[in-house]
C-alpha cells in the first residue's frame, strides 16, 4: 500500500527531500497539488521579508515573482518592488487577498528554486502564490541572444511578467533600449493591437527602401498560455469562472492569420512559447499543444519540448548529482526539412545553454561525424582526418563542419535540398 504523507517543510528541508530521491514530492499550488519536476540551486541572493495584512509573511529573494491583482488580472511582480498596498494571492479560503503591509531589506541569503509540473507554473510559498523556475531558457533567452547577434531588434511580449533583467542578462540578452524592447501584456486584443500598430508603422517608414536595408524584426511571445480575453477578465471581476465558451482558440488562430499576412514579405519573425498536455487518445501519443490548431497550421516550425535531468560534468562523464536540464526536442512540423528528427540540448544550471549543443548527435546521425574505434571522425574538404574523442570535439571543428556545408552546398540526408538535388539530376539525365 502507497504511503502518503502532509507536512510543512522549509526550502532547505525540501531540497534534501528532493535529492534523496526517496519521495514523490508533490506541493500544495493554487491547481492543486502539483509534482516538482526540477531543482535549482541559486546561489547567495539579496532578499526582502514581505509582510501582509492576513497575517501571512514570507522571506524571499528580491527578484522572486508573486502573484497580484492589478487591474482586474492577476500578474506577476517582484518582491523587492512591491508597492504598500498591493493584493497578493494567498491561500486563505475566506480572504484570498492579502494586502501588503510591509516590505523589508534583508542581508543575502543561499536561495533555491524549483519548476512545478504545471502549465501555471505556481505554488504555495508561505501561503503566496508564488512562480518557479524554467522553460524560457530557450526562447527568451538563447534566440533573442543570437537573434541580437545577427542584428535583429527583437521585440519581447511577456504575458506572465515573469522575465526582468536579472534573469536575461545573464543569459547574454542586451536588454538595453536600443537593443530590445520588452513590454508586459496580460490579453490577446492588446497583443493584436501591438502587432498591428507596429507593422503599420513598420510599412509606412520602409516599404520604399530597400529589402536588404530594412530592419529585421522578431517578435517573441511568452507564453500564449497565459494569454486571456476580456471574457476571462469580466467573469472574474463578477465572480464567475464559467470560461470563454470557446473564444480563446479562435482568437489565438485570428491572431496568428494576421501575423502570417502581415509579416510575409518582409524580414519579421514571430517565435511563440506554449504548454503542452497529456494525450489521451492511444494511437497519437504525442503531447498536445493547448490553445487550439491555429498556430500549428501556420507555424512554419514546431518544436516540442520535454525536460530531463542532466547527470554530467563538463567532461560529458556521467555523475550521480543533477547539473542541469536536458531538453529533448523533437520537430513536430517544419517546412524546411525533414519532420519527426529529435535532438537533445543540454542547459547546465551554472552555465546556461551552449549554442552548438545538439551538433555532435546531429552531425553522428547524419554520418557527417563516423565512429573510428573510441573516437569520433571528420574527414574535411582537403582529406585530411580530424578525430577526437565525444568530449574533446571542440566548437571549432563543429565551425569547420557548418563552414564547408555553406561553401559547397552539402546538405543533411532525405532534407529537401537532397530532393531537389536529386530532381534536377534526373532531369539533365
Amino acid at each position: 500500500m502507497e504511503h502518503t504523507e502532509e507536512k510543512q517543510v522549509t526550502v532547505g528541508e525540501l531540497r534534501e527531500l528532493w535529492l534523496s530521491r526517496e519521495y514523490d514530492i508533490e506541493l500544495g499550488t493554487p491547481d492543486g497539488y502539483q509534482p516538482i519536476i526540477n531543482w535549482f540551486d541559486k546561489g547567495e541572493l539579496p532578499m526582502v521579508k514581505v509582510s501582509l495584512d492576513n497575517g501571512k509573511t514570507t522571506l524571499c529573494a528580491t527578484n522572486h515573482l508573486v502573484q497580484v491583482m492589478h487591474n482586474g488580472t492577476l500578474v506577476w511582480k517582484l518582491a523587492g518592488e512591491l508597492d504598500i498596498g498591493d493584493r497578493v494571492l494567498t491561500d486563505n479560503l475566506y480572504t484570498p487577498y492579502g494586502l501588503v503591509t510591509a516590505v523589508v531589506d534583508q542581508t543575502d541569503e543561499e536561495c533555491y528554486d524549483f519548476e512545478i509540473g504545471h502549465k501555471n507554473h505556481r505554488y504555495w510559498g508561505d501561503g503566496i502564490s508564488s512562480h518557479n523556475s524554467g522553460k524560457s531558457y530557450i526562447c527568451s533567452g538563447n534566440i533573442i541572444r543570437n537573434a541580437q547577434r545577427d542584428g535583429v531588434f527583437p521585440i519581447l511580449i511577456d504575458t506572465e511578467n515573469a522575465l526582468d533583467e536579472k534573469w536575461l542578462q545573464p543569459l547574454g540578452v542586451d536588454t538595453s533600449e536600443d537593443k530590445l524592447l520588452k513590454v508586459n501584456m496580460a490579453l490577446i486584443d492588446d497583443v493584436a493591437r501591438l502587432v498591428s500598430d507596429f507593422m503599420k508603422d513598420y510599412k509606412t517608414r520602409f516599404d520604399k527602401t530597400d529589402p536588404s536595408e530594412r530592419p529585421k524584426i522578431l517578435f517573441v511571445l511568452d507564453s500564449l498560455g497565459m494569454l486571456l480575453t476580456p471574457t476571462d477578465v469580466n467573469q472574474f471581476e463578477a465572480g464567475e469562472m464559467k470560461g470563454d465558451m470557446g473564444r480563446k482558440p479562435k482568437a489565438l488562430a485570428s491572431l496568428v492569420r494576421n501575423c502570417v499576412n502581415m509579416f510575409g514579405e518582409y524580414d519579421v519573425g514571430l517565435v511563440v512559447t506554449n504548454h503542452t498536455y497529456a494525450s489521451q487518445d492511444m494511437f497519437d501519443p504525442d503531447d498536445k499543444i493547448s490553445g487550439g490548431q491555429g498556430f500549428i497550421y501556420a507555424s512554419s516550425i514546431v518544436v516540442a519540448m520535454r525536460k530531463l535531468k542532466l547527470k554530467e560534468d563538463e567532461d560529458g562523464k556521467k555523475t550521480t548529482d543533477i547539473r542541469g536540464i536536458r531538453a529533448a526536442c523533437k520537430i513536430m512540423k517544419t517546412r524546411y526539412n525533414k519532420p519527426f528528427e529529435s535532438v537533445e540540448i543540454k542547459i547546465p544550471w551554472d552555465t546556461g545553454m551552449d549554442e552548438y549543443s545538439g551538433l555532435v548527435e546531429m552531425f553522428e546521425k547524419k554520418g557527417v561525424l563516423v565512429k573510428d574505434g573510441n573516437k569520433l571522425k571528420y574527414t574535411d574538404r582537403q582529406g585530411k582526418e580530424h578525430k577526437y574523442f565525444r568530449s574533446g570535439i571542440t566548437h571549432d571543428l563543429l565551425d569547420l563542419i557548418m563552414t564547408e556545408w555553406d561553401e559547397t552546398k552539402i546538405s543533411l540526408p532525405g532534407s529537401l535540398d537532397d530532393i531537389a538535388d536529386t530532381d534536377n539530376q534526373t532531369t539533365e539525365d
